[in-house]
Order: C-alpha cells, then sequence, then structure tokens
C-alpha cells in the first residue's frame, strides 16, 4: 500500500476550541493555521512547500540577523553558519529546520519542544518549548527557555507569522502599529542607527494601507498598555485582528513582500508579516533588547492573536470584540 507523503513541515497537530481550528507543524513548530468558522487569520500553504518567506516559524535563539554570523562572547569572536548568503547573515536562529517533539496535547492546546545544543558560534545548551492555546478571546502563543547547559547563555525570541482578515486582499488592509522609532539599515539589512519615525513612510502609528507601503521595517519604543503592546490589521468592513504580545517583546519587524505564493496556484500576492521580536536585529553585536539566562534558570512570554468585529458578522462563539483578554 502506497503512503501518502508527509507533509514538508513535518507531522501536523490540530487544536480546536468552539468553532476556532489552529493548525501546527513540526518542524520549526510552525503554525500552519489560524481560522474561525472557516475565515482564516493567518496566511496558509500546501504541504508540499517549505514554509513560504518563513511564514508561521518560531525563530530561537535570535530572530532576524546576525551580522557576518560573527559576533564577541568573553573575548572570542564566535562564528555563526552563514544562513542568508546573498546577504551573508546568519537569520533566524537555530532552529528553522528542527523537527520538534510533542511534548503535550488537548482539544485546545499544544506544546513542541526543542532543543538548542552547542554549535557553531552558539556554545550554549538550551531547551525550549512553545504552546499554542485557543481561548474565547483567540489564539496565545507561549515561548518558553531552560538553560540546561553551563554557561550563561545570550538570547532572543520571536516570531514570524503572516497575518490575514478573512477575505481581504492584504493589500486593503490597515496595518496600526505604535513604534515611534526604526532602524536605519545598511545594504546587508543590519541596523546603523535609531530614529524617529516621524514624517516617513515607516510611520505606522495612524494606520496606513498595506498596498502603499513596501514595508521591510524594524519598530521600537512600543506604546505600552497594561504590560502588553498591541498591533492592529483592519479590513474596509469594520473586521480587525489584534496581534498583543507581553512587553518584552519591545521590537517589530513589518514585512510586506509581494510574493507570496497563492495556496493550490501559480500566481503570487501581497502579504503582511508582523513579527514580535524581544530584540532587535543584530542584538548579537549590539546588545539592543538582547536577554540572558543563567545556568537552570528559565524564562517564559507570551503573544497572541485576537479577532474583533468578527462574531456580530459571523456569528462565531469567540468573544471577538476585544473586551477580553487571553492568558
Amino acid at each position: 500500500m502506497k503512503l501518502a507523503p508527509r507533509a514538508v513541515s513535518g507531522h501536523q497537530f490540530e487544536i480546536r476550541h468552539g468553532d476556532a481550528l489552529v493548525r501546527v507543524g513540526q518542524v520549526a513548530a510552525v503554525l500552519r493555521e489560524f481560522s474561525v468558522a472557516g475565515v482564516h487569520f493567518t496566511e496558509t500553504w500546501t504541504d508540499d512547500l517549505v514554509a513560504p518567506l518563513g511564514c508561521g516559524m518560531v525563530l530561537a535563539p535570535w530572530p532576524n540577523r546576525v551580522a557576518g554570523g560573527r559576533w564577541e562572547h568573553q573575548g572570542t569572536t564566535q562564528q555563526l553558519d552563514i544562513t542568508e548568503p546573498s546577504r551573508g547573515n546568519a537569520i533566524h536562529g537555530l532552529l528553522r529546520n528542527t523537527a520538534y517533539e510533542l511534548l503535550e496535547q488537548t482539544r485546545d492546546s499544544v506544546t513542541l519542544g526543542a532543543s538548542i545544543y552547542p554549535q557553531h558560534g552558539y556554545p550554549f545548551t538550551l531547551d525550549t518549548s512553545v504552546t499554542y492555546t485557543l481561548t474565547d478571546a483567540g489564539l496565545q502563543v507561549t515561548h518558553r527557555l531552560a538553560n540546561v547547559g553551563s554557561g550563561t547563555a545570550p538570547f532572543g525570541i520571536g516570531a514570524h507569522p503572516y497575518l490575514r482578515v478573512g477575505p481581504c486582499a492584504a493589500a486593503d488592509l490597515t496595518i496600526t502599529v505604535s513604534g515611534a522609532t526604526h532602524a536605519l539599515v545598511d545594504e546587508a539589512m543590519i541596523p546603523v542607527s535609531k530614529e524617529s519615525v516621524e514624517g516617513r513612510h515607516v510611520d505606522l502609528r495612524g494606520g496606513v494601507r498595506v498596498g502603499e507601503i513596501k514595508a521591510d521595517v524594524a519598530l521600537t519604543d512600543l506604546a505600552v498598555s497594561d504590560g502588553r503592546v498591541e498591533h492592529r490589521l483592519a479590513a474596509p468592513d469594520g473586521t480587525a485582528l489584534v496581534l498583543w504580545a507581553d512587553e518584552v517583546f519591545g521590537w517589530v519587524q513589518v514585512f510586506s513582500p509581494p510574493g507570496f505564493p497563492v495556496p493550490g496556484r501559480s500566481d503570487q500576492r501581497v502579504a503582511i508579516a508582523v513579527e514580535p521580536m524581544t530584540c532587535a536585529v543584530n542584538a548579537f553585536n549590539s546588545g539592543d533588547g538582547l536577554l540572558w539566562l543563567e545556568p537552570g534558570a528559565k524564562w517564559s512570554a507570551s503573544w497572541g492573536l485576537r479577532p474583533e468585529g468578527f462574531r456580530a458578522q459571523h456569528g462565531s462563539s469567540m468573544v471577538g470584540t476585544g473586551s477580553r483578554r487571553p492568558g
């Protein structure tokens, strides 16, 4: 008997809460789908593709780029493997091609784990896990790290979700991000300075139509309320999606590539990634937002997705009004 080919992202795990569905792939603990009553709030792709443009991946122990893959630790130059050859950088951590293990699963929650062992440019040992949980308010994603080695380990955590608001084209969504400062970068996309967004096309504080920007920008100095930051995508019909994150996610990368694949077809379109990050690009060198974990210590933080204005239009069992915080 011929077996059906396994998805490129490994074994698939589904969780449900009411009419909400999340699907997670084993490789990179990748978020394959978040939908409610069949309406999608994240981009999807076919099982035969590697996650396009990093879609939905967990980024650890650093998000974004390390310049030239080089950094200094206690007087020793560390050289990471170059994983962005076109720009000569190490990008998006060490777990992008790692198959996570299933640690726990219930109807509405799944936890996957993967370990990082000493390797080129990163001489530390960490146990990592990510928990996807559905609640009445939406999706909550919790990252956990434990330092099980002997040295104090530097790290950053990020995620790479591409977001949707139902059938609305990404180009027609309005994105609002409170970041007052952006990173000015060189040709290798490495920051050279931080500047105010005032008067620039990367000023998203008042809301900008995605189709009017060509964004690949890291923003910081985010507005914090009750220990959290929020970023918003709104459709013309009034429905919206909020990406909230704990305050430790002090940076966010906004990326609007024009070449995201259409599932099951050969054409492409604009997509919008809103990437929560605990540190700046190249933080291993700048120290900007870089976190350190002592031997035996543990760390955790969460972010999530909350649909708004959705229940009234679709009759969903989710709260969908922004009135209830998950977690």
